[in-house]
């Protein structure tokens, strides 16, 4: 089987037994973690489930008397870290089937409901298989933009492109939103390629999940909380805010800051075990932080450790990120990483620089192995 000449500066030393060999000894550190997994990792959860319950129930209970700024103040804070640590600690790592295998009915990715706009099993679809198997390509994760920034230079420009840096701003305060409506995929109503009733049924599937939300956040509470009804409603929303622009700024950061690759469909076409491997590698970032920072991450601050292995308990990935870093510099790829800040400001010059016309990206993409597909 004879390969294409390497892509990318990143490659251009590594053979095809090199690129098969990464797979082979990240498969090996995959297998190692799950033959591990035990009871230090489900007493990791059920701390974190428990602490979550733990602020909420704190939160609504000081709320009751947010008319003093004090209260407004310590509820609102504990609500907002609460919402972040479901979304992101919990729902998104249960639902992607990291706790399975305890065997817990109320710790499953099939019973698992979040704090989120979308449907899980929605969710589970667009996120977990989507995105998770076609990691940055170009024309096939649709998260690449969210069917409404550019982020990259072979993405078409179009003139609304112009305001991407307000539309980007908008979609982090409403992301829990903006990422249920992209899932919906309404576009293809635009390109008749769903029709206006199948649209109509996804919506209304979507409203099912939204309405009790909006109801407990926006109506039960506030009434619950008698003459601090208003305060109240200021608190859940500012909480919501928080959490949705939070969880945009991680995820972004992950994905989209200088250093991550993107690639083309047809140089993923044919990509073994091993390629898939390496375009995890090249296409995702990390985040560096204290543990508390690492946790109200959902360990997404691990991005890389994540996309290479997704079903791994996400307390694993610090343990493992040094193991595979020295996989990393043992082979010469790159393993990007930076503080927050500095890969926030990155994606939102990013952003800026695709808001204006450019022609095609002259950098190739760095995958180019022939055999069977990546499970």
């Amino acid at each position: 089987m004879t390969s294409a000449a390497p892509a990318h500066p990143s490659l251009a030393h590594l053979s095809d037994a090199d690129i098969e060999q990464i797979g082979v000894e990240l498969d090996a550190l995959r297998d190692e973690v799950l033959a591990s997994r035990g009871e230090a990792d489900a007493a990791y959860i059920r701390k974190v489930i428990k602490t979550h319950r733990q602020l909420e129930s704190g939160a609504r209970a000081t709320l009751l008397v947010s008319l003093f700024p004090p209260a407004w103040l310590a509820g609102t804070a504990m609500l907002a870290t609460a919402k972040v640590l479901e979304n992101m600690e919990l729902g998104h790592n249960i639902l992607h089937g990291q706790w399975d295998w305890m065997r817990d009915p109320e710790v499953h990715s099939t019973t698992w409901d979040w704090d989120h706009a979308t449907p899980a099993e929605d969710w589970k679809h667009s996120h977990n298989y989507l995105h998770h198997t076609y990691t940055n390509i170009i024309g096939k994760d649709r998260d690449l933009g969210y069917s409404v920034l550019r982020l990259s230079e072979d993405q078409e420009w179009k003139p609304y492109h112009l305001a991407q840096l307000g539309i980007n701003a908008g979609l982090s305060l409403f992301f829990e939103y903006g990422v249920a409506l992209y899932d919906i995929e309404l576009e293809k109503v635009l390109h008749r390629e769903m029709s206006v009733r199948a649209a109509a049924g996804r919506l209304g599937k979507l409203w099912k999940k939204v309405r009790p939300q909006l109801v407990k956040d926006y109506v039960m509470w506030p009434l619950l909380s008698g003459p601090s009804a208003v305060t109240t409603l200021g608190a859940n929303l500012t909480a919501n805010l928080a959490r949705n622009v939070w969880t945009h700024t991680v995820i972004f950061c992950g994905h989209f800051p200088d250093g991550v690759a993107q690639f083309s469909e047809e140089q993923t076409e044919n990509e073994t075990r091993g390629g898939w491997y390496v375009r995890q590698l090249l296409g995702s970032a990390n985040l560096e932080g204290s543990e508390l920072f690492h946790v109200m991450t959902g360990r997404l601050s691990y991005q890389i450790e994540h996309h290479l292995f997704p079903d791994l308990p996400s307390n694993r990935y610090g343990e493992i990120s040094p193991r595979v870093q020295e996989i990393c510099e043992r082979y010469g790829l790159p393993y990007t990483t930076g503080p927050l800040a500095k890969q926030y400001l990155t994606v939102l010059r990013r952003i800026a620089r695709l808001s204006l016309p450019s022609g095609p990206s002259d950098v190739p993409v760095p995958v180019r192995r022939t055999a069977k597909k990546a499970a």
